[in-house]
């Protein structure tokens, strides 16, 4: 059972793991120039090389993001950086030659948060696209770009999108990433699994490239090994232009701390107390790699993962689904239990009260696991969870609530489906409907049918299903949400692989359920 967050055993977490709100205000450009200091070391090589990225875009600004890490796999998790703090300058501009500046500042990179700064940009227009770069000690960081959301006032608001899971960089290259790029989506939904803790030998090494080294070859468990995990997966070329490209909206899911585990349970013989020590870490080094909010470090082993965000026409929910959930069931009894959750009950309350009063014209959720009703053999999905399901199910059918879709990762595989009222009468009404994406890499190649897809495909509210490595490309307004699978014919063999597209699904506003389109 959680345990309160004041408790003293939180507390302990608290000074163990976690981070001062000076070090917070430093990197959010916030703290001024007086918290680095003057007399840090010079930086003789390249500190920008794990590239740049931006986040949360509002109709007014974005969170930009960058780590110094002039080498990023130092075996200590420091990127090569001195035990110091550093001035990094940000620069927001109209045109990429960066002569109509808009907004600057400046933010610290300490060694408590990796060197990491997430500077929040605000005062900008809605709908328009802009371009970023840092700045220390005479060096210039890559140029990145994002466009703000479009203004939720307007009408005529949309916005293309993109979403991604599962990029297990062993399994093979991020060729995705550069179809991806070349789509040039207006924002990207990343839904969990953006490390793998596993160890990395030759067993699981399917990329064709060199094994990475000794302090890769066991399982992740310190903040010196989350770290390097990041500087490894993040070193990808593919994927650093995405994030330079668009901005992103992230998630995690569980290997970004330990495959499978629920709220305060490893079921890999950690003890509670050694998890959540684990899991303390793991956030941190999460929020350290991404383009998160500040409400997104954790505090000890405990971090705020679920917000909403409006998006031009869409109210974005952005769940979690690990660190609150019930553990997996024991029996057929306890799964079907009425009080068991996926959520928590607070995060549940929070996720209802929003899709009710969202005022927007659609409500999507962004989540990590598929909850359509595929077979109760998937205890780690929410078939494991069937009355906390039908919670949700219940909220989207009511009346007033606006249509929701819902965008899942996890299950490496491209799959669509209706989501109904009561998945018991396959006649019941549809009351959303749900785009799972497959893998970027993870599992390797794929191929468009396998051992799955009969589980999946036997129930008459599945639409598609391929097991290709790929994406979710889709497009947002007013009357409609569309989403496409877009796929690489392999990603072990090498990154040339050329992106094409599979099936493609349109949500009408106002009539349940998806229709194909050409």
């Amino acid at each position: 059972m959680t345990s309160p967050p004041h408790s003293p055993r939180r507390r302990s977490f608290l000074q163990a793991a976690g981070v001062g709100v000076g070090a917070l205000l430093a990197g959010a450009g916030l703290a001024g120039r007086a918290e680095a200091a003057s007399g840090a070391p010079r930086l003789r090589e390249d500190p920008y090389r794990l590239g740049v990225a931006s986040g949360e875009p509002a109709a007014d600004g974005a969170v930009l993001w960058t780590r110094l890490a002039p080498d990023p796999l130092a075996a200590d998790g420091h990127g090569g950086m001195p035990r110091a703090g550093y001035d990094v300058g940000w620069q927001v501009a109209e045109d990429e030659r960066f002569r109509r500046v808009v907004r600057s500042g400046s933010a610290v990179a300490l060694p408590e948060l990796g060197h990491s700064v997430h500077p929040q940009v605000r005062g900008l227009r809605p709908g328009r696209q802009y371009f970023y770069r840092f700045r220390t000690q005479g060096r210039t960081s890559p140029v990145g770009r994002f466009r703000t959301a479009p203004d939720p006032r307007s009408a005529r608001g949309s916005f293309t999108f993109a979403t991604a899971s599962c990029q297990a960089w062993y399994h093979g290259h991020f060729s995705a990433y550069r179809d991806m790029a070349a789509q040039d989506p207006d924002v990207v939904f990343f839904l969990g699994d953006y490390i793998y803790e596993y160890g990395i030998t030759a067993a699981n090494m399917w990329r064709g490239a060199p094994l990475p080294g000794a302090r890769h070859e066991t399982e992740t468990s310190t903040l010196a090994d989350y770290r390097l995990r990041y500087a490894l997966f993040k070193s990808d070329p593919d994927l650093q232009a995405v994030h330079a490209a668009a901005p992103w909206i992230l998630t995690p899911d569980d290997h970004e701390v330990q495959n499978d585990y629920s709220d305060e349970t490893s079921y890999y013989g950690l003890s509670e107390e050694d998890f959540l020590l684990r899991r303390a870490v793991a956030y941190r080094a999460y929020y350290e790699n991404c383009p998160l909010p500040a409400l997104a470090l954790g505090h000890g082993p405990d971090a705020r993962l679920h917000r909403r965000l409006r998006y031009g026409p869409a109210a974005l929910h952005v769940l979690d689904a690990r660190q609150y959930r019930d553990p997996k069931p024991a029996d057929a009894a306890e799964q079907h239990a009425p009080g068991r959750t996926m959520l928590g009950r607070e995060q549940e309350r929070w996720l209802y009260h929003g899709l009710r009063t969202s005022g927007a014209r659609w409500n999507l959720l962004l989540q990590q696991v598929g909850l359509v009703r595929v077979t109760e053999n998937r205890v780690d999905q929410w078939d494991g969870y069937p009355a906390a399901r039908q919670r949700l199910l219940d909220v989207l059918g009511e009346p007033g609530v606006a249509p929701s879709v819902v965008f899942t990762g996890d299950c490496h595989r491209s799959i669509a489906g209706d989501l109904l009222a009561d998945f018991a009468d396959p006649g019941s009404r549809v009351v959303g409907s749900e785009f799972l994406g497959t893998s970027i890499a993870s599992d390797g190649d794929g191929a468009p049918t396998d051992n799955y897809t009969k589980d999946w495909m036997q129930h008459p509210w599945m639409r598609f299903y391929d097991g290709r490595r790929g994406y979710v490309l889709g497009h947002a307004d007013a009357a409609a949400v569309t989403a496409g699978y877009r796929a690489v014919p392999y990603v072990r063999a090498d990154n040339g692989a050329a992106g094409f597209a599979l099936d493609r699904f349109r949500v009408a506003h106002g009539r349940p359920g998806m229709q194909k389109v050409s």
